[in-house]
């Protein structure tokens, strides 16, 4: 795969109570890549993204609240509805036909919201480790653990979370939602504090209450493929990813590294989105 140095088209989006910064590179039929989940912004997926710049027009943007993502008032606590019906008014302002969809973590829950309430925007959709703790038989027990993280300081809630999964999986699990302790150190600076204290105030116990329409996905006319990291282990998005796909009756497609693996491996990625894409 050649690496595209495509020009980046930038532009902002009023949406309401909200203005959503994007970038577009590349040319070729629309993709939308709503990959941050967590406490990431739309620097996560620039790698992958400029790897499909060759056959796709790739869209990424900066969710509301987190980084360029500017709120209109005060911060609110943000529902997947809320984070879809951004995309929805994104891919309604850059035209007017059916876009490929990819997602990660949060974004792959508005991925799903997406194709729910708007099949016709949607071409095919992508979406890699939704974590989808209602699905889980200990449903129950991951409820309480995401709400001792949404109640712990963010200097420690890392910490927390890596330690309650690692309980949960016998120790040798990856973190289920967060990013690494030492990503999230590497920055040091108030756009990554700003966007966890966003992310734990407002995004995490939001997101994770969302329940995927399974019965409208799964009559539905767009494809949808389910992405599992191979180094994901039993975290919760990797579990929440493999019985979604069980539910919609397709097979999981393995992915390169852990719940981050879209971010970390962006060139094996990109080479399994186009193979995933391409087909006929």
């Amino acid at each position: 795969m050649n690496l595209v140095q495509a020009p980046i088209e930038t532009g902002t989006l009023e949406v309401p109570g909200a203005s959503l910064c994007y970038e577009v590179r590349g040319t070729g039929p629309l993709l939308l890549l709503i990959i941050p989940g967590g406490p990431t912004d739309l620097g996560a997926p620039s790698g992958v993204a400029a790897c499909l710049a060759d056959r796709y027009a790739v869209v990424t943007y900066h969710r509301r609240g987190p980084s360029r993502g500017l709120l209109a008032g005060p911060p609110v606590d943000t529902e997947v509805a809320s984070l879809s019906d951004d995309a929805h008014r994104l891919l309604a302002a850059l035209g007017s036909e059916p876009c490929y969809v990819v997602g990660n973590s949060g974004g792959a829950l508005a991925g799903l919201h997406l194709t729910a309430h708007h099949p016709e925007q949607v071409r095919e959709l992508l979406v890699h480790e939704p974590p989808l703790p209602g699905l889980l038989p200990d449903r129950d027990r991951w409820r309480a653990a995401f709400q001792d993280v949404h109640d712990t300081p963010w200097i420690d809630a890392a910490g927390t979370f890596l330690a309650a999964d690692a309980t949960a999986a016998g120790g040798h699990a990856e973190p289920p939602l967060m990013p690494h302790r030492p990503a999230l150190a590497r920055d040091g600076g108030s756009r990554t504090q700003g966007n966890l204290d966003y992310f734990l105030a407002h995004l995490l116990l939001p997101v994770l209450r969302f329940a995927a329409d399974v019965a409208a996905l799964r009559s539905g006319r767009v494809r949808i493929t389910v992405g599992v990291g191979a180094a994901s282990g039993e975290g919760v998005p990797a579990r929440s990813a493999r019985i979604l796909a069980e539910l919609l009756g397709v097979r999981p497609i393995e992915f390169p590294g852990d719940h981050q693996g879209l971010a970390s491996e962006p060139a094996a990625s990109a080479e399994i989105i186009r193979a995933v894409l391409g087909r006929t």
